[in-house]
């Protein structure tokens, strides 16, 4: 990226996700029913306990009674059901389940390598059959991966990404747009880093709807080819197939509507706004993410928004939703704050840049009381809304870019990617969850 212009492309893709800055062609509680306990009473004055649902699946109903013996009893069953049906409720909030599963405080809970080839920057079509400046039927970007998460899970393979390719006349497609998975997954033994053993795979198609700019994560499907995890059985541990489904939406290729919007955070007693003049959201639509590669791994449903600065390269979410559930409790995690863009001054020649992470998993329930207002005495409201705050869990760290830019363009033909991304108070749910959706958006967020 140049200052202030991003890793721009000049050749627009239908159905908009980009950003990182590189082209635009990709386009890119419940509640289980609980039952209250009603007291009826005969004549007699004899009560008799009788269990029933309630429609709003929580309350409890006492019926009259006709002695004040009886309406005694009542009032202490009442007392007692209440009692019960808090203490027997599956659903705990986000914050107290998280904090009963183990938390990790430690540096490069994601690390690894990816290296990217923009091949539909270099192989260009020469037939004349296509478009003008379309790529060659077939080329594809490919993003080659070995990843450690949470430090006993491994992730390597490569993820393509393909264009659509339109005829030069008539305009008849002859290429689809989408992405491919071909993931090896391994497990580390916890009690020896050295034992790694390779579990299953992370597969399957996504296609790219160039009239809405979804990613439509179930759409493989219907070519046989479903995006999914797939886990081998191995000694006692049960194999699965898990799929995922949902959207991942982007705006259209036409940038001119795109609207302004503020982003605020409180810093101590301070309040502090970042505003952009166009943000570019990438949506997710109910987007599922399988569960795996272990057990302990929840399938998870995801919705929000990640937005982004053309004009700094930076991202910035004010809510992605995590809704899963993990002990036989439903949990949610909500996810806010930024990733900034930095640049080398010397980045026109030596091509080096980094995205600076920032995010705070559920900040308004685990907000500190003291007053923090010196901390930020002095700083800008830039300054302070991208301040770290390591009393609330958070992923802070670094993923670094090295790129080699394309001969008369600002766009790369070729990236080499370092993640090290750490953790602060996250469980390994948390962490795992962000690595999928992460790579899910492995187009967007490194393609502009």
């Amino acid at each position: 990226m140049t200052s202030g212009l991003g890793r721009l492309a000049p050749v627009p893709f239908p159905a908009r996700l980009e950003p990182h800055k590189h082209d635009l062609r990709f386009g890119f509680r419940i509640i289980p029913r609980a039952h209250a306990f009603a007291l009826d009473s005969s004549e007699s004055g004899q009560g008799t306990a009788e269990r029933m649902p309630t429609p709003e699946g929580t309350g409890l109903r006492l019926l009259q009674t006709h002695t004040p013996h009886m309406q005694t009893f009542h009032s202490l069953a009442l007392t007692s059901c209440l009692a019960l049906a808090f203490a027997v409720s599956p659903f705990r909030p986000a914050q107290d389940a998280a904090t009963q599963a183990p938390t990790i405080t430690e540096n490069d809970v994601i690390t690894g390598k990816m290296d990217i080839e923009f091949k539909t920057r270099t192989q260009m079509d020469t037939t004349g059959d296509l478009a003008d400046n379309s790529p060659a039927l077939g080329a594809k970007d490919i993003y080659r991966f070995n990843f450690s998460v949470a430090k006993t899970t491994v992730f390597s393979g490569e993820i393509t990404r393909q264009p659509n390719l339109y005829s030069d006349l008539i305009r008849s497609r002859k290429q689809e747009a989408a992405l491919t998975f071909d993931v090896d997954l391994a497990v580390v033994n916890p009690k020896d880093m050295k034992q790694k053993v390779n579990v299953g795979k992370w597969v399957g198609l996504v296609p790219i709807d160039t009239g809405t700019g979804a990613f439509n994560l179930a759409g493989g499907s219907a070519k046989e080819r479903p995006l999914r995890i797939a886990i081998d059985t191995r000694g006692q541990a049960s194999g699965f197939t898990d799929n995922f489904a949902g959207k991942m939406v982007g705006k259209a290729e036409k940038k001119d509507s795109l609207a302004a919007y503020s982003y605020k955070r409180l810093v101590g007693k301070k309040t502090v706004t970042i505003n952009v003049k166009a943000a570019d959201p990438m949506r997710f639509d109910n987007l599922v993410l399988a569960k795996g590669p272990a057990e302990t791994y929840p399938r998870t449903t995801v919705n929000g928004r990640l937005d982004y600065d053309y004009e700094t390269g930076n991202w910035f979410t004010d809510g992605i939703r995590f809704k899963y559930s993990m002990n036989g409790q439903d949990m949610e995690d909500i996810v806010t704050g930024s990733i900034k863009w930095v640049e080398d001054p010397d980045r026109a020649s030596n091509g080096i840049g980094y995205y600076e992470f920032n995010l705070r998993f559920n900040e308004e329930k685990n907000k500190t009381v003291a007053d923090e207002s010196a901390a930020f005495q002095g700083l800008s409201d830039e300054e302070a809304f991208f301040y770290v705050d390591d009393t609330v869990p958070a992923m802070t760290g670094r993923i670094n870019y090295v790129d080699t830019l394309a001969p008369g363009s600002e766009a790369p033909s070729t990236s080499k990617v370092t993640y090290n991304l750490n953790a602060n108070k996250l469980n390994k749910q948390q962490i795992m969850n962000f690595f999928k959706l992460w790579m899910i958006c492995v187009g967007p967020t490194n393609d502009e």
